[in-house]
């Protein structure tokens, strides 16, 4: 019985309340740690995708981009803070909530029989020291559990990145650019740098199989912010050491991590401007001839082999540090190319940079427009000899610095199977170089082609154009554009192609096409002079007719090739498919008649081409012109002709021109009234009735 009760007050007093705080407080902290790992993996690698995310993206993506992170971020930021408010938690409730079931349990076991009275006795002031200790444990824990809520509260709204004493100005993760056989690869480390020693550690995170890479300790020199646009990665710096020769690129988390590093490591702006900004060092001086006999002379020793030279772009930092090196006022030119600081892509940029940087390009703003002049023309004699003359027009230093360049160039051209840099390529690198527009307009940049061909020509023929100055100093005049003179198309009036049909007619046609269309010198025919009135002659005692001999088939063909020789079209045909004869309307209808088509019968059974004369009685009809072109001499039957329909013939006057319509309207208005007047047979017009 009694054994059983030391059991029951041992389960009571001693395990559960152990089991409890193993559930309540242990297991909850077990939870807290199973969440803040699974955030925790969930925001770097969320991380590692946004980093690898290319600068060129568009801005609207990289911004929801960055909301996405920082979304994630301050997700895994109270799962941290969560997890450890609960360690300390445990931590501080652990020191009663353990020792106070022991206290109990040992109280009843004490107190179980009279045996141990005694004992009881003796445990009586440390039982009461211990139950102060930890009423005032409890206490405290009641009252800094309050405090670290506000502290966690704080930290959730507004975190803050402190330094802790003995601890490293700043420390966290970073990824470096690493250069491998096969490429290039972004490494991560746990980077820690202490400011007052200029320490940096760096801790690799992702132990490659089989590689021995261990902690660096790096000591820094200095520190740059990388441009956005020079790299494909964002917020990146590059920092230099003195245990690694070139720069080491590192990439922080996020901008403001980068501007935390950049703080704590002193660093600096990139630099946007020119290093030479002294007008006389904007000049070609001897400080500039010297930098570019340097750069030849080490492009030449060391590099001239190297494929893509002059092509290839060298390091901006490095470039503005050679700059700036060799143009310092305190010591110009105190600079060593042919050590192995410079490489040659560096040197090469450099070189170019100071010809585009110059006040004036080599070949001057004055001489521009006649170089491009000079490329454009086709005559290649005259293209070279023109670029000669205007190269010796140039100053004499920049004619010096020219020609020093361009030999140069020549001697890498030679090595073109191993550079693989042939005088075009070198046109289209050192074009806009020597020769830029004084402005940048439409036209310059059309312009650029031919910059490129002057250099071209000069590195070609440099031989025969540094020999001397030509024999006549200026340029020889500019060959004629074309030897010929071009042939104008006949005017017409319709806007379908030329027929290509003889016309035959008599020889009113030929005398009023003479006085109505001159012929231009090159082929071409005037336009149509207005139609003018003229009184029919007298008739003839006997009532003969004057009419027009009729012509042979031979004489028609000859006529008809003769007016379209001239550019006089036959017929013109209108959009609507009726057909109509400018030229019949030309000539001077009351003292000549125009011939009838042949093999088409007339009212009183004029045919095969030969008119009948008519009598006084007969009343005269005025009739518009045919309405189709005359057709080729032929014995075949003549299809039956189209009915005039209005709404046709006035289709066809609107195609043309309106003077020309005026006065064809004026002309038989007038003919009709002298020929309703006149009983004579000549001013009777021809009928072709269907």
């Amino acid at each position: 019985m009694m054994r059983s009760i030391l059991v029951q007050n041992a389960s009571d007093l001693l395990i559960k309340p152990l089991e409890n705080f193993r559930k309540e407080q242990i297991g909850f902290t077990k939870e807290r740690k199973k969440k803040f790992e699974k955030d925790g993996e969930k925001f770097y690698s969320m991380l590692d995708r946004h980093l690898h995310l290319s600068s060129k993206k568009k801005e609207s993506q990289l911004q929801e981009a960055d909301l996405q992170v920082d979304k994630e971020r301050h997700n895994f930021f109270e799962s941290s803070l969560e997890y450890v408010y609960q360690i300390q938690e445990v931590q501080e409730s652990k020191k009663f909530s353990i020792v106070e079931p022991v206290l109990a349990f040992l109280h009843s076991l004490f107190t179980y029989n009279n045996l141990t009275v005694e004992l009881t006795q003796d445990f009586l002031p440390y039982k009461q020291q211990l139950q102060l200790s930890l009423q005032n444990t409890r206490n405290h824990f009641s009252s800094t559990r309050e405090e670290l809520e506000d502290l966690k509260k704080r930290m959730k709204e507004a975190p803050l990145t402190c330094k802790l004493p003995g601890q490293p100005t700043i420390e966290g993760y970073l990824y470096t650019q690493e250069k491998w056989a096969l490429g290039i690869s972004w490494v991560k480390y746990y980077c820690q740098y202490e400011k007052e020693a200029k320490t940096l550690r760096m801790t690799p995170i992702d132990q490659k199989p089989g590689a021995k890479q261990g902690t660096l300790d790096l000591t820094l020199k200095s520190c740059v912010r990388r441009k956005t646009d020079s790299i494909d990665k964002r917020f990146c710096f590059d920092i230099e050491t003195n245990e690694r020769s070139g720069t080491i690129t590192l990439q922080a988390l996020s901008e403001a991590n980068r501007r935390l590093w950049m703080e704590a490591m002193d660093g600096k702006e990139p630099i946007y401007h020119s290093p030479i900004t002294k007008q006389e060092e904007m000049e070609l001086n001897e400080v500039g001839f010297k930098f570019v006999r340097k750069c030849i002379n080490a492009v030449e020793t060391k590099g001239i082999t190297t494929e893509g030279v002059y092509r290839t772009v060298g390091s901006n930092i490095q470039v503005q540090k050679l700059l700036n090196a060799f143009f310092d006022p305190k010591c110009p030119g105190d600079v060593d190319l042919q050590s192995g600081d410079w490489d040659i892509k560096t040197i090469t940029s450099s070189l170019k940079f100071y010809l585009r940087n110059l006040s004036e390009p080599v070949m001057t703003y004055k001489l521009h427009k006649e170089l491009v002049l000079a490329a454009k023309s086709e005559n290649l004699d005259y293209r070279l000899g023109a670029i000669h003359a205007l190269v010796y027009k140039l100053p004499d230093k920049n004619r010096e610095m020219l020609e020093l360049l361009i030999q140069h160039l020549v001697n890498v051209c030679e090595h073109s199977r191993e550079n693989l840099m042939s005088p075009s390529n070198m046109g289209v690198i050192f074009g806009p170089t020597l020769m830029r527009a004084q402005e940048d307009t439409v036209a310059a940049m059309m312009n650029i082609k031919f910059q490129n061909i002057v250099v071209e020509i000069l590195i070609e023929h440099f031989g025969k154009i540094y020999s001397g100055p030509p024999e006549d100093p200026t340029a020889p005049p500019v060959p004629p554009p074309r030897v010929a003179a071009r042939r104008h198309k006949p005017i017409t009036i319709s806007k379908r192609p030329l027929r290509e049909r003889p016309v035959f007619f008599g020889a009113s046609v030929e005398e009023s096409a003479a006085e109505r269309l001159g012929q231009t010198p090159n082929g071409g025919m005037e336009a149509p002079r207005p139609l003018h009135r003229s009184r029919p002659p007298a008739p003839r005692p006997g009532g003969d007719e004057s009419r027009p001999q009729p012509r042979s088939e031979p004489e028609l063909g000859k006529l008809g090739s003769r007016l379209q020789d001239a550019g006089v079209k036959p017929a013109a045909r209108a959009a609507n498919g009726v057909v109509t004869s400018p030229v019949l309307r030309t000539g001077t209808l009351q003292a000549r008649r125009p011939a009838p088509r042949p093999g088409v019968c007339g009212r009183e059974g004029d045919c095969d081409g030969v008119p009948k004369p008519r009598s006084h009685g007969d009343k005269p009809v005025i009739t518009r012109p045919p309405v189709r072109p005359p057709d080729p001499p032929c014995r075949a039957p003549v299809p039956p002709k189209l009915e005039q329909r209005p709404d046709l013939i006035a289709g066809t006057a609107e195609e043309m021109p309106s003077s020309v319509v005026a006065s064809r309207t004026k002309f038989f208005e007038t003919a009709s009234r002298r020929t309703g007047r006149s009983s004579s047979p000549q001013g009777r017009i021809p009928v072709d009735e269907s």
